[in-house]
């Protein structure tokens, strides 16, 4: 078992820019969950109403006294800003607290770190968070270990900031080389699957909104499990088995996030990749949290934003057991409420999946030879039977159901097709 590390103590720190107060304190709220995924405790908050951040130090100078002085009162090691800080705001805080200064977005990047396990998302963290570390190396004294140091790795005369540029950038390289290599690996095995044409679903979702319970129970697969920000990070599929017998591909994918860092999005275009090559979207939404609808636009703006809002979309709103007292479905597609701890409440949402594919997919009605047992299998797995019957004057078996119209089947049912 791992040894549970010490908790580093924090301070949280925002700045409001609107007159809304409900959205702030929300995100200062997430703020909080955030730091406890990244097992950090939340010993005071300090927030400040302004038209806008101060260039400097993104909080007046009033403020940033009162910062220092709670810092040195609570013994405070880490001081945790909400929004992302500029080059510039982080020198000036730093030569003004005696705490280590980050930001939203580097907070994020932590917990990314700590959660990925397959040596791809591994890569692609480190790779955002080397593109977030470079126009941030001067005036903090960043030391870094330099892969292959010694004779033949640095110029003459140079200094010790532009080696470590040097390095990142050499580290970047190789990094999106390996990435380029995993990449082209994942598309052979997702041709493979568009060429067998697999009916794809993928699950995607505010962090947090109950993702992979839902997977796990409709696909008994393991994913991880947990009441935590960003749980999953790596995409994990399995097959699905619907009412009818038709087995689907469901992907698992790293829950979204309000102002995720643009590094991140291109990092983990895996994940984002696998949404991209599905047939239909299920959008899990938190329906117990009181910030739910806004969560719901965020992940529906970042869809548009990655070309993926034409996709079929079934919005799933989660834990109907623990809705939130003011909870209204806002959803433009279709939706559904339910509890994925409720095993009739996985079958409905099943039934949903098979009746919004069928819509999706062509019908046919064929008279297959009972020596073609080769094709009434597939028939069984790979389309929709909805009827099946035995005809023993001309032994054959009449067949109706559905099938997607792309799929290589079609070509082979052709021939034992009933004309209309």
């Amino acid at each position: 078992m791992e040894q549970m590390q010490e908790q580093e103590k924090v301070i949280l720190v925002g700045c409001q820019t609107t007159e809304d107060d409900l959205p702030f304190q929300y995100s200062m709220e997430e703020l909080a969950s955030l730091t406890k995924t990244a097992n950090g405790q939340v010993l005071s908050q300090l927030t400040q109403k302004r038209e806008r951040a101060d260039n400097a130090t993104y909080i007046g100078r009033g403020k940033v006294e009162e910062l220092s002085a709670l810092v040195e009162e609570l013994e405070a090691k880490l001081v945790i800003f909400n929004d992302e800080l500029s080059p510039s705001q982080v020198r000036n805080l730093a030569s003004k607290i005696e705490a280590r200064i980050i930001d939203r977005t580097q907070l994020i990047l932590d917990i990314f770190a700590q959660r990925a396990r397959s040596k791809e998302g591994k890569l692609q963290v480190e790779l955002a968070q080397l593109q977030y570390l470079l126009p941030r190396l001067g005036g903090q004294g960043t030391q870094l270990s330099r892969l292959g140091a010694g004779i033949g790795t640095r110029g003459p005369g140079e200094t010790k900031l532009e080696a470590d540029r040097r390095h990142i950038r050499n580290r970047i390289h190789d990094i999106k080389t390996q990435l380029e290599g995993i990449v082209q690996h994942r598309e052979r095995y997702r041709e493979r699957r568009k060429k067998n044409r697999v009916f794809q679903v993928a699950i995607v979702g505010y962090t947090n909104a109950g993702k992979s319970t839902m997977f796990n129970r409709l696909t008994e697969a393991v994913s991880l499990e947990e009441n935590q920000l960003f749980a999953t990070l790596d995409p994990m599929t399995r097959r699905c088995i619907l009412p009818s017998g038709f087995t689907v591909l469901m992907t698992d994918t790293v829950g979204f996030i309000q102002d995720l860092p643009t590094s991140l999005i291109a990092a983990f275009r895996s994940t984002l990749e696998e949404v991209k090559e599905a047939d239909l979207i299920l959008h899990v939404v938190d329906s117990s949290n009181p910030d739910y609808f806004q969560h719901e636009r965020t992940v529906n703006e970042l869809l548009e934003e990655l070309d993926q809002g034409q996709i079929p979309q079934i919005t799933v709103y989660n834990k109907r057991d623990v809705q939130h007292q003011d909870f209204v479905p806002t959803s433009k597609n279709e939706s559904i409420q339910m509890s994925a701890l409720d095993e009739n409440d996985r079958l409905s949402l099943k039934q949903r999946i098979e009746t919004k594919m069928i819509s999706m997919m062509k019908d046919y009605h064929v008279e297959v030879p009972s020596t073609e047992g080769k094709l009434l299998s597939q028939l069984k797995n790979e389309t929709i039977l909805r009827e099946l019957t035995f005809d023993e004057d001309n032994q054959w078996y009449v067949c109706k159901g559905y099938t997607l119209a792309d799929h290589p089947i079609v070509g082979q049912i052709q021939n034992y097709t009933v004309k209309r």
